[in-house]
């Protein structure tokens, strides 16, 4: 079994170094678009199925609570969280528009959407990100598997570069936390 935890750690380790040498400039980009948006009064919308979605309602708590120090509560709304909205729109209208729709309710065109999916291909992620577009929202997308259509639909596509969802995900919420780390300090200045 050590064998096993150390391959995996040794893979975990060897996707996150790409991640740093391919995707930093992205990150980077990412946190100013989001310390413009908060700055200008906008907010970020996040969403992801599954895993993702743990992720975007883990980035949002990070934002709105506090990620390392006290500062103001900074506006950051995951998509998932509202169990009966959720249910009652995948009844009503179909499971692809959960997302879109609370974008419809929710966003205005200084905001920022983020999508979470390790393949980019779900309907519903696609179907959001369509809805952000159609408002004139900045997008986000934190993406694996070479992006699917996603990236396609995303002003700043993070596709980390590998293919197995474990290390996606680990990948994803570094990222979400640098990007926390970084819209923190600027903003508690």
């Amino acid at each position: 079994m050590k064998e096993i935890v150390i391959r995996e750690l040794a893979e975990s380790t060897r996707v996150k170094k790409l991640v740093a040498k391919e995707l930093a400039e992205g990150i980077a980009k990412a946190s100013q678009w989001m310390i413009e948006c908060f700055k200008s009064g906008g907010k970020v919308l996040l969403f992801g199925n599954g895993g993702s979605a743990a992720d975007a309602q883990h980035i949002a708590t990070e934002l709105v609570c506090r990620f390392q120090r006290e500062r103001r509560a900074l506006p950051a709304l995951a998509l998932s969280t509202n169990s009966s909205l959720v249910t009652a729109q995948a009844n009503d209208l179909g499971f692809e528009t959960i997302f879109s729709r609370q974008i419809e309710a929710w966003a205005k065109k200084k905001d920022i959407a983020i999508a979470i999916s390790t393949s980019g291909n779900s309907p519903n992620i696609l179907e959001g990100m369509k809805k952000a577009k159609e408002l004139g929202m900045r997008t986000i997308g934190f993406i694996g598997k070479g992006g699917g259509r996603l990236k396609g639909l995303v002003d700043l596509p993070l596709i980390v570069p590998s293919d197995d969802v474990p290390r996606i995900q680990e990948a994803h919420i570094t990222m979400g936390h640098i990007i926390c780390h970084l819209v923190e300090e600027e903003l508690s200045k």
